[in-house]
């Protein structure tokens, strides 16, 4: 069924990606997929529990420092562990475990259309006893706070006593790896034990950063439905609530886990975890689901890619959408991952990839979640002109390359620092945000002050040389190719930043006038700065080859010689994790879409021909060691009408942790390319695009689909799109009245009706 994923694999490998398949999450708190029980100790697990932005700050170390080296990092914890329920059957006291006795049968779940996890287990104990056993878990979406469970045991041949133990325990640490420059290599205790108590019915556990003095605290309340004996055991880091029954009959138990912490809850965090225990006490597990699958039912409503001709793709798709919705931040303090909250790579730092892969899914299937991403951008601003004065600017911002709180967390500055094409990746969001809304209010109070301060940072980095407006010492998305002046990705979407600071100076103060004038003040804005903009932003370089008619990467990039692809192993992918990085920059070789998501975002820029001849340029020298390329490359092939190849990156985007395709996926699922996934589909084959002429569509069907459809949010409205056999057809659900091109035709839709097309030959 491609509303459920499925796997009951037992080996060590595909448990570790399992943890991460399964995570569950609802933007505040994430859960990774682990068994309860636990695994055998010659088994390795990332047992994790996260709170969204919840961190510590750790140490940089360097043997040799230099200035603007960031000093400290923050570091997503994992946080207390509530998952472990222990079973033990009959007077020898058996323990349950899935790698002992024998397996009946065992089916596990992830029910995306619904929102919950479970596993059901036939299990036959060394001893011959044999019991069915279903675990069901969510985290739920209606109450933040909340990850529950509910253990059913059903005995088969056997009655007779049962001990069940629940445990809470604070003693947790972070996974390393020192083989892997994308996992944390050290720091892995950061949380110190403060509390562990049982507090009327609540095993209540808290536990205090080192170094952020953020304090973490979990309230658990365990309900048998069923007679039984209980005791509680409290070691100095855990509690354990221990209950022993007979077993002779089905029998239930729900384990409730609030979570709080002092990013949101500021203070008298477990008065405020047993207040949300006892808020939802009347409501039992089944009404828990019931919230759960009312919640998703409106989400997939509206946010659903329908998919024909292709189950594995269908599976996929709406795989990455369930995640994507998991891991977005609800709050400012909290952005999105690069793998969410279903596992510790990259140390729960935010990138470029929240706006420009992961903010489009958002902006047209749940519009207030794109609008906190933003949010969350304007409350560490003030970290941005921080570093921008750290890093010898005059004025403006620089956003942290990867960040939790706003402080730059790279000590790889080739790679990090010097990629400042962030800057204009979060103003690109915040025009498309205004391009998709028509939130002018929005652009008012936040969307201005971020367009002004990042055009700012722009006019002090760049020069004039020769009248061309030139920006040296930077690195663009490629991390291949690092420290090169006049990277064409950069200096585009450096353009469109100061373009548009330009136009929404100018649109706000023709609107607004004497309010106007108030933020005007307070910004230090004036006609003389914003034509400053304007003219460097008419004035900026762009590197062209008339020979190859390409946009070259950089102003040295093409006089590289191109890395040998035929003579590098296999198993030398990716080349980060074997070669220095100095060895690869001496080469043409990109590890992800450069220019090539230059001409996407910004395709009006250049003809289609350039477009066209960087295409297979870029393609043939790109590895696509980051998960970040496929998906670019596939809408790229779409707009060239080559679907064959389009189908072929869409298919690699769509199943990439389904089928572990990168090797990594116990680290984490990778969000941006499941952005990208849902952006294949929309901006590829759908080729939607949001300028600001308006909505435009050019969809194409690929052959071996029978049909796809999917809705879109757009100023307030709601379109849905259906591409079947030679037939495009357009229906305004929800709106009065929507101006669309559809294969450059201005049509106008109305409430209800819909509009067909043929799809052109």
């Amino acid at each position: 069924m491609t509303w459920e994923i499925a796997d009951s694999q037992l080996t060590n490998k595909q448990l570790l990606i399992n943890e991460s398949l399964f995570s569950l999450g609802n933007g505040y708190l994430g859960v990774r997929g682990n068994f309860e029980e636990g695994y055998p100790g010659t088994y390795q697990t990332i047992r994790g529990t996260y709170i969204n932005a919840f961190h510590d700050v750790t140490d940089v170390h360097y043997e040799e420092k230099a200035f603007a080296y960031p000093e400290t990092k923050q570091k997503l914890l994992n946080v207390i562990d509530a998952q472990g329920i222990a079973i033990f059957l009959g007077e020898e006291q058996e323990r349950f475990s899935l790698f002992e006795g024998d397996v009946i049968s065992f089916e596990r779940k992830l029910h995306l259309d619904s929102g919950f996890s479970e596993r059901i287990i036939k299990w036959r104990s060394p001893g011959g006893k044999e019991i069915e056993m279903t675990f069901r878990r969510i985290v739920s979406f209606i109450h933040r706070e909340l990850f529950a469970m509910e253990v059913t045991l059903n005995p088969l041949n056997f009655k007779g006593p049962v001990t069940l133990i629940s445990t809470v325990r604070g003693d947790v640490k972070n996974f390393t790896d020192k083989n892997d420059s994308r996992v944390s290599s050290g720091n892995d205790k950061r949380l110190n034990v403060i509390e562990a108590v049982q507090q009327d019915d609540y095993s209540v556990v808290v536990d205090r950063t080192l170094v952020s003095n953020l304090e973490v605290a979990c309230v658990s309340s365990l309900k048998p439905f069923i007679s039984c004996a209980k005791s509680v055991e409290i070691s100095g880091c855990s509690v354990s609530t221990v209950l022993t029954f007979t077993l002779d009959k089905p029998v239930s138990f729900v384990k409730r886990n609030v979570y709080t912490d002092t990013l949101r809850h500021r203070d008298n965090l477990v008065q405020q975890g047993i207040t949300i225990q006892r808020q939802i006490e009347g409501l039992s597990f089944e009404d828990l689901l019931a919230e759960q699958d009312q919640y998703m039912t409106m989400f997939w409503r509206t946010a659903d890619v329908e998919i024909e001709g292709d189950d594995r793709i269908q599976e996929g798709i709406r795989f990455n959408m369930f995640h994507l919705l998991q891991s977005a931040g609800r709050d400012s303090v909290s952005n999105i991952a690069a793998k969410g909250l279903s596992g510790e790579g990259y140390e729960g730092h935010y990138f470029w990839d929240s706006e420009i892969f992961m903010f489009p899914f958002f902006l047209l299937s749940k519009p207030d979640l794109a609008r906190h991403m933003l949010l969350y951008r304007y409350s560490i601003l003030d970290k941005a002109r921080e570093r921008a004065k750290e890093m010898g600017h005059r004025k403006g911002a620089l956003f942290a390359w990867r960040t939790i709180s706003g402080s730059e967390c790279s000590p790889f500055f080739p790679a990090g620092t010097a990629q400042y094409h962030i800057n204009a990746d979060i103003a690109y969001s915040y025009v498309q945000y205004f391009l998709a809304t028509d939130d002018i209010e929005f652009m008012k109070r936040y969307g201005l002050e971020v367009l002004v301060e990042t055009a700012r940072l722009w006019t002090d980095v760049g020069h004039y040389f020769h009248h061309q407006f030139r920006i040296d010492d930077v690195t663009g998305p490629d991390e291949y190719t690092a420290i090169v002046n006049n990277n064409y990705y950069t200096n585009l979407m450096a353009r469109h930043n100061l373009r548009w600071a330009v136009k929404v100076y100018h649109m706000l103060k023709e609107k607004d006038g004497t309010d106007f004038s108030e933020l005007s003040e307070r910004l230090h804005l004036s006609e003389q700065e914003a034509a400053e903009w304007l003219k460097a932003a008419e004035s900026i370089y762009l590197p062209y080859d008339a020979t190859l008619k390409i946009n070259p990467q950089d102003d040295t990039f093409l006089q590289k010689a191109v890395w040998d692809f035929d003579h590098t192993p296999k198993d030398h992918y990716p080349l980060l994790l074997h070669y220095h990085p100095l060895t690869l920059y001496r080469y043409q070789v990109c590890k992800q879409a450069d220019t090539v998501l230059a001409h996407f975002l910004l395709e009006d820029e250049q003809s289609l021909d350039t477009i066209r001849h960087s295409y297979h340029y870029y393609e043939k020298i790109t590895t696509h060691d980051s998960s970040l390329s496929s998906c670019i490359y596939g809408i790229m092939a779409s707009k060239l009408g080559e679907q064959e190849k389009a189908c072929r990156y869409f298919t690699e985007s769509a199943r990439l942790d389904l089928d572990n395709t990168q090797g990594n996926t116990k680290d984490g699922l990778h969000m941006a390319n499941m952005g990208g996934t849902w952006m294949g589909v929309v901006f590829g084959f759908a080729g939607v695009r949001i300028k600001e002429t308006g909505l435009s569509l050019s969809p194409t069907l690929p052959e071996s689909w029978k049909r796809y459809a999917f809705h879109m949010h757009y100023r307030d409205q709601i379109l849905y799109l259906e591409i079947s056999g030679a037939k495009v057809t357009c229906t305004l659900v929800e709106g009065h009245h929507l101006d669309v091109k559809i294969y450059d035709k201005d049509i106008t839709l109305t409430e209800g009706k819909s509009v067909s097309f043929d799809i052109p030959a």
